[in-house]
């Protein structure tokens, strides 16, 4: 909030000069810095140092900043320290108190729309490991740009056709059972696909038999059709009632749509294409050479007549723009990805349907506390239950001894306790870390209450939540009153609330607000630990001190709910 308002002030002076505003390591340095000054030398050819004392200088005359800065200076080899007024932070804090339910929001997304598209996983088969990071990183995304003011779709495009389909209902005509599907549908699913691929290597006939499954599906038989719709059907309801749940995710703002919402509109895209002379035969299939982007070609349509993933994506794409008007589409998929997207955002550059901005938000792998890929111990990706499982089992270990401790705590309570701590530390272990980099699953240090976690900041938050409780009859207090280092680094650090929520739009990433809370949990309380607050003898610097408690409060329940993580009353 300051950061930006400064750097417009700045830059009124400075109109055609590109700076940044910086936090200094040191609060002895400032509160903010820029580094115009080595700008302004190299345009000018004079030193640094002597441009900001001339800018200090300057700037010290605006009325403006004189109202927020008690002291602007240059400091060698030309930064410009800037000071904030006590004053003006107390001030500050008494707005962030009045307007904290709505503190941090913004309206700069009226009147956009967004698609988020994460999860996105294949019908008939367990959600795995990789999904968690689609899911988690997409729709903290999502609740991040709706906090801005912007229409969010959260896109769940389902993989329901393919090839794949064909092998399964092949697979099901040969082994399958009707009892089975009904009752468990992933697993019966998954183990006919996994027979399936087995038995392909004593009898490679079953490929071909696969193949024409899924031609009779495109090609609307009755009987594959029907059987298809089942499984869609029952895995979807398998979805919505036990896997996003288990997550924390609200399946009831997914927007689902599936691969073969497209099937109908793939032979007037390809026609389209090839009129134009976009697309061409190459070897019996059809491809859209993409040599002039410096990418291999995509493939539309296989030799034997059948579509593919591109080409469904493509025409979702058309639907996304044209029907949702979406002015920008996150596409939250992993980084194995990369190329595929390369060759749909130059194919949209090329058949003008690149209404929105496009943004591939990539992702690393998971990898266990041995730096590799995380698997089972037949090498297997790793089931996203088995995840959540393991995770709330040793949450509820830890949950478990302080039961003993708080006699108060009802069995119940404990288990929902170990399920919200549990998700809060998968989310936050991953959230915490640049989506591009792998993510290392120590489970003991995502549950760790002291370290840079989930439940440290849960933890943070019940504390907070503990105290208000134990007051009535609060009153605002005067602000005034709060002239301790640690109450005026507090005071600092929310001011920084609105900032990391636009940062997070302005990357698509979530690590800056999560970095943001753990910093707003370490000086919360460092400064409880340094004050009185409840024993406090002067009753209006107690109720100013629960103010700044209050404030503090809401905003870490406000961010952690943004990273899709639950804020608990009590631990």
């Amino acid at each position: 909030m300051i950061k930006r308002w400064l750097k417009d002030k700045i830059q009124e002076y400075y109109p055609d000069s590109e700076f940044d505003v910086l936090t200094p390591p040191d609060d002895k340095m400032g509160d903010y810095s820029v580094n115009l000054a080595f700008v302004l030398a190299k345009k000018n050819g004079t030193s640094p140092a002597e441009e900001g004392e001339e800018l200090a200088a300057g700037l010290s005359k605006d009325k403006d900043l004189a109202d927020v800065f008690e002291k602007i200076e240059a400091v060698k080899p030309g930064f410009v320290n800037f000071f904030l007024k006590k004053e003006f932070l107390q001030k500050q804090l008494v707005k962030i108190y009045k307007k904290r339910d709505s503190f941090g929001k913004s309206k700069i997304g009226n009147g956009k729309t967004v698609i988020v598209e994460y999860s996105s996983p294949n019908i008939a088969k367990p959600m795995h490991i990789g999904h968690l990071r689609s899911t988690i990183i997409g729709d903290a995304l999502a609740n991040v740009y709706e906090a801005l003011g912007y229409k969010v779709i959260r896109w769940n495009y389902i993989g329901d056709w393919g090839t794949q389909f064909g092998n399964l209902i092949a697979a099901y005509k040969l082994w399958g059972n009707k009892d089975d599907l009904k009752n468990s549908p992933f697993t019966t699913l998954f183990n006919l696909y996994v027979r399936f691929h087995n038995e392909l290597k004593n009898n490679p006939d079953l490929e071909s038999r696969g193949r024409e499954e899924f031609k009779k599906l495109e090609n609307d038989d009755k009987e594959n059709l029907k059987l298809w719709e089942r499984i869609k059907d029952l895995s979807l309801k398998e979805l919505g009632i036990l896997v996003y749940p288990s997550i924390g995710v609200d399946v009831k703002r997914l927007h689902f749509k599936g691969e073969s919402d497209y099937q109908n509109k793939l032979k007037l895209l390809i026609d389209n294409l090839a009129k134009n002379n976009i697309a061409k035969e190459s070897e019996g299939a059809l491809i859209i050479d993409l040599e002039k982007y410096g990418l291999p070609p995509a493939l539309l349509r296989k030799s034997d007549g059948t579509t593919l993933y591109f080409t469904r994506d493509l025409a979702s794409l058309e639907d996304r723009i044209q029907n949702y008007h979406a002015n920008k589409i996150l596409y939250v998929v992993a980084n194995q990805q990369t190329l595929h997207f390369e060759q749909l955002f130059a194919v949209a550059k090329d058949l003008k349907i690149d209404g929105a901005e496009l943004v591939h938000v990539k992702f690393g792998m998971v990898l266990g506390e041995d730096g590799k890929k995380l698997a089972t111990r037949e090498g297997k990706v790793v089931p996203l239950q088995d995840v959540v499982n393991k995770i709330q089992e040793k949450a509820y270990g830890i949950v478990k001894h302080v039961k003993f401790a708080n006699k108060d705590i009802s069995e119940d309570e404990a288990q929902n306790i170990a399920r919200a701590v549990g998700i809060g530390a998968l989310k936050y272990n991953d959230l915490k870390q640049h989506p591009y980099s792998d993510i290392v699953f120590d489970w003991d240090a995502m549950l760790d209450f002291s370290g840079n976690s989930g439940p440290y900041l849960q933890y943070t938050y019940a504390r907070l939540a503990n105290i208000l409780e134990k007051v009535e009859n609060q009153k605002e207090g005067n602000a005034a009153l709060l002239v301790e280092p640690e109450e005026e680094k507090v005071m600092k650090r929310l001011l920084e609330f609105p900032e990391a929520i636009e940062k997070c739009v302005e990357l698509n990433t979530l690590n800056g607000l999560a970095l943001y809370l753990y910093e707003l949990s370490n000086d919360a309380n460092r400064f409880y630990e340094s004050v009185r607050v409840l024993d406090d003898d002067n009753i209006e610097r107690r109720d100013t001190r629960l103010t700044l408690i209050q404030a503090v409060a809401t905003v870490l329940k406000r961010g952690l709910n943004l990273l899709g993580i639950e804020a608990l009353e009590r631990i």
